[in-house]
């Protein structure tokens, strides 16, 4: 019998509402403080050079600049961009400032002046020489003999690579009927979130530095900020009200945090940085760009028999998360579906003289999923398999192990595969599409896939904390470090407090980021805020509902056990008249209120999977190349939806991004130079409300993991995932041809109908 929820499952209105409508958030940006200065970062117009001298004297020169630095008035101390516990597969290969560019908008100095207009006046005259250096940015160039050294290691790699390996691929080859070998490859889409980057600085008299940013982990923010500057961590204090997004982009410290602080010391002011939406596409991360080689064996029957991966990608000028995503790709790649005995799968990170990738929506897993999915649904073709069909047979499910190890509890891809074919109607839809085509207009259907975990466990132990308060009136304070980028976190934690402690959801309020006040969260990635910060909460939660029902039980006369909590009141089960309210229960008799109650926890979660299928219909004009995407039905198994229109709401906003990602965004540097191409909105072409499609989305509550708050899987990232090679095999099923690198422009598909036709007619002959 299916559990029944009060508060979970409910929609409410988000805990934020009000302030986001009416417009009373603050934002980073927002802030602004008496005396305060405004900085700049002088950006390198070379992909590589050699900083031979700075000479800040014609800025300091300027009337209302109050501060200057460069490479040699800044600590120099090498880091990674987090600190641990966040360090699993980061490298420390940056400074603040160094003796050396690596890209083209690396940061060389910065200014703060008493206006904006002055700062960026200012940088103009700040005096730079280099010694211009010769550039690589592609990773197979980069990995030759005699190539640019960019960071002095072997290969240009960032670290060695990852390999995994299991069986013998040779025999696994042989025992195969068909082999399937390409090359698939993947864009550089950036992720665009509509707050820029920003942060206010200011020291008190105390020396005590007060942080305002808009970051995602705000407690690694504040390790960082002490590791580098060399300030005690209660000396620290980083505050996230409100954010505007982040994608995963926003978990690492950028150039300016280091700098704003620096600028607020030096100058004796509170100091603000925003970058502009230019400086977003020049200093910010992207995605990494991926080639993955694919190479599979498959029987006649359908049975996978072996798997060969090489998985390259393009770090860019620093390692941020490359090693990481290079991690998660492979280990994705070999998840999804079975080929059990003979893998051999290998995965580079390499640096490049390009724009710094990092963590973004999907880390590393889209890459990987679109190279696996779109090169089943060609096996599927070549074998006389409908899609979804060879997918059911090959799909992980209830009793398999991750590469990782761990349990795969459920039949989650193939619920999703089901459940999807069944609302498409899919294998009447796609008869009908095939036999209609006509014209230069083409219609044709495809299916993607992807699996996910929430978190990052094992290689982050992923750790989160909070702490309830309950006050004399019976409402509750909710302490959590958890940062909500927008996604209605805030909510979904409120949501899972009230229906652990039995308490209205308007009785509960949530304070979070604030490292002054709340208790340590890692930060938010990885789609692990709902299932391991609330998981902390749920266990908080109980907590002080133990301490309820123990003041409650002396109160009524009843067991602990004969209680329970509901809709703020405390009940004897089975007896509604023997109540009392949780209100009564906390007030006390006359004059003696009950003690101060509080509950607490950590959480340490480890592996939930996550599915979903999504099925996409795409309509290709034959002459213009032009692909449009008329409606997507995106099935997803979350265990149970803490939030529904939430979890619908980000479903959406990943397939949004995704059809960009798959389609039209691509942020695109000069190979020749490394110069951006395409550095802001006007040019730089994501999908916006008029370009979208009509979405269907299925939630699924099949298979709630037991270590989840309320069965609740990670949904952040699993959309994304999915769409991309729905997409790619809806092209394919349009016009025939298969192309297998994204995004997919009119040009590409122009040209892969001409090749098509080309050796149609070389075929006749």
């Amino acid at each position: 019998m299916a559990t029944e929820f009060t508060v979970v499952g409910q929609s409410p209105a988000r805990v934020d509402g009000i302030e986001k409508v009416t417009g009373a958030a603050r934002y980073a940006a927002d802030y602004a403080l008496s005396g305060m200065l405004y900085g700049r970062i002088k950006r390198s117009p070379h992909a590589h050079a050699r900083v031979v001298r700075v000479d800040p004297g014609p800025a300091l020169a300027l009337a209302g600049v109050k501060a200057v630095l460069s490479v040699d008035n800044v600590p120099r101390v090498k880091h990674k961009g987090a600190p641990p516990p966040r360090a699993g597969g980061l490298v420390a290969d940056q400074y603040i400032f160094d003796h050396k560019v690596r890209y083209v908008g690396d940061g060389v100095a910065a200014v703060a002046a008493i206006s904006e207009e002055i700062a960026e006046a200012a940088l103009d005259l700040i005096e730079i020489e280099y010694e211009v250096l010769p550039a690589v940015f592609d990773p197979a160039a980069a990995m030759q003999p005699g190539a640019p050294q960019i960071h002095e290691t072997e290969q240009n790699l960032v670290g060695p690579p990852f390999r995994l390996e299991r069986g013998d691929v040779a025999q696994g080859f042989a025992e195969a009927d068909r082999i399937f070998e390409n090359v698939y490859a993947t864009g550089r889409p950036v992720p665009c979130y509509m707050e820029p980057n920003a942060c206010v600085c200011h020291f008190d008299q105390s020396g005590k530095l007060t942080v305002w940013s808009s970051t995602q982990c705000a407690f690694m923010v504040r390790g960082i900020l002490s590791e580098v500057l060399a300030i005690p961590l209660h000396k620290i204090r980083v505050v996230v009200e409100h954010m505007g997004g982040g994608f995963g982009a926003k978990q690492d410290l950028y150039q300016h945090e280091f700098i704003c602080a620096l600028l607020a010391k030096k100058s004796g002011r509170p100091v603000k940085m925003e970058y502009t939406r230019q400086e977003t596409f020049l200093g910010g991360k992207t995605r990494h760009p991926v080639t993955v080689y694919l190479k599979q064996g498959v029987k006649n029957d359908g049975t996978l028999t072996a798997r060969e991966v090489l998985y390259t990608a393009n770090t860019g000028a620093y390692a941020s998360h490359g090693l990481g995503i290079t991690a998660v790709g492979c280990l994705d790649i070999a998840s999804l579906y079975r080929c059990e005995t003979h893998q051999k799968i290998e995965g580079r990170a390499v640096y490049t003289n390009s724009p710094v990738a990092g963590a973004f929506r999907g880390f590393g897993a889209v890459q990987a999923f679109f190279a696996l999915d779109c090169q089943m649904d060609e096996i599927a073709h070549a074998l006389g398999w409908d899609p979804v069909d060879f997918r059911i047979k090959n799909a992980v499910g209830d009793g398999d192990r991750s590469p990782s190890g761990h349990p795969v509890l459920g039949d989650g891809l193939v619920a999703c595969l089901r459940r999807g074919a069944a609302a498409t109607n899919w294998y009447e839809a796609r008869k009908k599409t095939a036999a209609q085509q006509a014209g230069v207009l083409r219609r044709g259907w495809g299916v993607g896939t992807e699996m996910h975990s929430s978190g990052a466990y094992p290689d982050i132990k992923e750790v989160s904390n909070a702490l309830l308060k309950m006050n004399e009136d019976g409402t509750v304070n909710l302490f959590t470090g958890i940062a909500d980028l927008g996604t209605g976190a805030q909510t979904a934690m409120v949501q899972i407090a009230a229906e652990e402690l039995g308490l209205p959801f308007e009785d509960i309020q949530i304070i979070s980021g604030d490292t002054e006040v709340t208790p340590f969260d890692i930060g938010a990635y990885g789609s692990r805020t709902t299932y391991v910060g609330g998981g902390a909460v749920k266990k908080a939660a109980a907590d002080l509902k133990e301490q309820l029902l123990q003041l409650a039980a002396e109160k009524l006369e009843a067991a602990v056990a004969d209680l329970e909590i509901r809709a703020g009141h405390v009940f004897v089960k089975g007896v509604p008249a023997s109540r009392t309210s949780v209100k009564a229960l906390i007030q006390g008799e006359g004059s003696t209120p009950a003690p101060s109650l509080i509950g607490q926890a950590s959480h340490e979660a480890k592996v939930a999977y996550s599915f979903a299928a999504h099925f996409a219909e795409v309509e290709v004009d034959l002459e213009t190349g032009q692909v449009a995407v008329k409606q997507v039905v995106a099935v997803h198994e979350v265990g149970k939806a803490i939030n529904p229109i939430g979890v619908e709401g980000q479903i959406e906003g990943g397939i949004q991004q995704g059809i960009g990602h798959s389609l039209t965004e691509d942020y695109l540097i000069d190979p020749r130079t490394g110069r951006s191409l395409n550095a802001g909105f006007v040019d730089y072409k994501m999908p916006l409300a008029l370009d979208m499609p009509p979405i269907k989305t299925i939630i699924l509550e099949e298979y709630p993991d037991p270590t989840a708050p309320f069965g609740a899987k990670g949904v952040g990232e699993d959309p994304i995932m999915a769409i991309g090679p729905a997409i790619a095999n809806a092209v394919f099923d349009a016009i025939g041809v298969r192309i297998r690198d994204l995004p997919i422009t009119p040009e590409k598909v122009l040209q892969a109908l001409k090749e098509k036709a080309r050796a149609k007619s070389g075929e006749s002959r």
